[in-house]
């Protein structure tokens, strides 16, 4: 089992949560950290420890550090005081933007399919829109219902009544899970088909064995 030493759960990224605003209480980061802790971190074996959410200063040297914002790399700017950093991505061109910061590996964006499917019900309503607040700025087709932020149980409750629905990410990934087609929104991902069910599980195969490359295991 993989050793994490920042996560969610870490006193100075529970403070500064507040700060987010309300709207943001359950974002990507939390969520999918929640995923990684565990079903990715339990199913690894490595002597590199973990750290799954970025709060600035709270690293180590050899650490594996997963990079959560795909759009401005410069918060990670500070990890440059830090040596033979593991930095996991989610979205392959996010590897090239954080290369001078350590060695950048994709990994599949994946979620915990047993609990998201348990969500699973008869569908009820036509096309949702399922994400951050910011990404609801987005124009959406009339008739998109723009789902309002929400704790993570009850989102997925609610999108699994969708047939369809926009979202990127591991929103678009939920959302598939539960049966919704995905539509597109985001110029930056044109095509629907990239976001595959990918299971917290298997990204821990891919993960380990990536990891046993670079260290010769």
């Amino acid at each position: 089992m993989a050793k994490v030493i920042v996560d969610h759960n870490n006193p100075t990224y529970v403070s500064r949560r507040p700060l987010y605003g309300p709207d943001n209480e359950w974002d990507g980061e939390l969520c999918y950290s929640m995923d990684i802790v565990n079903g990715i971190a339990p199913n690894v074996t490595t002597d590199r420890p973990f750290i799954t959410v970025g709060v600035r200063g709270e690293c180590v040297d050899g650490a594996v550090f997963f990079i959560h914002n795909n759009v401005t790399q410069t918060i990670y700017s500070w990890l440059s005081a830090y040596k033979d950093l593991i930095l996991v991505c989610g979205i392959q061109s996010t590897c090239d933007k954080v290369k001078h910061l350590g060695r950048p590996i994709y990994l599949p964006l994946s979620i915990d399919t047993i609990l998201v499917e348990s969500y699973k019900r008869d569908k009820d309503r036509d096309v949702c829109a399922f994400g951050r607040p910011e990404k609801m700025r987005f124009a959406f087709p009339d008739g998109t219902v723009k789902l309002p932020p929400m704790p993570r149980y009850k989102a997925l409750a609610e999108v699994a009544r969708y047939r369809r629905c926009y979202a990127v990410g591991r929103c678009a990934i939920e959302a598939k899970a539960l049966g919704c087609e995905i539509l597109p929104y985001d110029p930056r991902y044109p095509d629907p088909s990239i976001w595959q069910v990918v299971d917290v599980i298997d990204a821990a195969r891919i993960l380990q064995s990536e990891l046993d490359a670079i260290d010769g295991k």
